[in-house]
């Protein structure tokens, strides 16, 4: 591959908790990247958010992360940060993805051959599909932050099930005008892992075996996380993202 752009994908999210699901999209993500002959994937971050998010049934960062970096033990590409989730406040997607970018590119120009510019990884937020229509979402994002997310770094987005991306590309401008930085990568092995119904599943004493790996069930006994008190935290709380517009307005 040489020639190719170096390339990182990120996934910003709750992981609450971390699925099957979720490590799939970054292998899709590579495999589609690379069949673009444009790019060359040297590594995957996983960034949980932070506490301060007010997701309904968002449990402690701390459980997060460790059950995050169980699951992909086994991935010698993808990694867990924890930077977004120790922030003292959520913190911006965009704010994530120019930490990250930051940090990439500090250690490239300290390494021991100064790089040139194409040497530095390109940085792209990898996504589901049902990410898309949070941009549609009134107050969620702004504008400017949606332009520097998709116009400065670029968007990987697995489809999944009958969520259709394209579409929510088709209905808003401003993700139009940069069509071009867009990947959409194509799940045909459809999987429907969600992580409402696997929290839906353990608090009622369902098996989740198979939907999540085995370290990470038995972390989630070890700790008794989603119960039916867990799942009522931050209920009627409204998102961060939303009280913060409202402030800035």
């Amino acid at each position: 591959m040489a020639g190719r752009i170096p390339l990182v994908l990120l996934a910003c999210g709750s992981f609450n908790p971390i699925t099957h699901q979720h490590m799939r999209l970054f292998e899709l993500a590579r495999d589609h990247m690379h069949q673009t002959g444009l790019y060359r994937v040297v590594g995957g971050i996983v960034s949980p958010v932070g506490d301060n998010y007010g997701k309904q049934g968002l449990v402690v960062s701390k459980h997060r992360l460790a059950m995050a970096r169980l699951a992909l033990q086994s991935s010698d590409w993808v990694s867990v940060d924890d930077w977004e989730s120790q922030q003292a406040d959520w913190t911006e997607t965009v704010v994530t993805m120019r930490y990250h970018y930051d940090r990439i590119a500090a250690q490239y120009h300290n390494s021991k051959d100064p790089p040139t510019a194409s040497d530095v990884p390109q940085l792209k937020l990898l996504c589901g599909a049902d990410f898309m229509d949070t941009f549609k979402i009134p107050g969620l994002w702004r504008d400017d932050h949606v332009e520097e997310v998709v116009g400065r770094f670029g968007l990987v987005c697995v489809s999944r099930g009958s969520l259709q991306p394209d579409r929510a590309i088709h209905e808003s401008d401003l993700l139009s005008r940069h069509r071009q930085r867009i990947f959409l990568v194509r799940e045909w092995v459809h999987n429907e892992i969600s992580a409402t119904e696997v929290r839906r599943a353990l608090r009622r004493g369902q098996s989740v075996k198979y939907l999540l790996p085995d370290s990470v069930i038995d972390y989630i006994r070890e700790h008794n996380l989603y119960t039916q008190d867990s799942e009522m935290k931050n209920k009627d709380v409204k998102l961060r993202p939303l009280t913060m517009q409202t402030i800035q307005d």
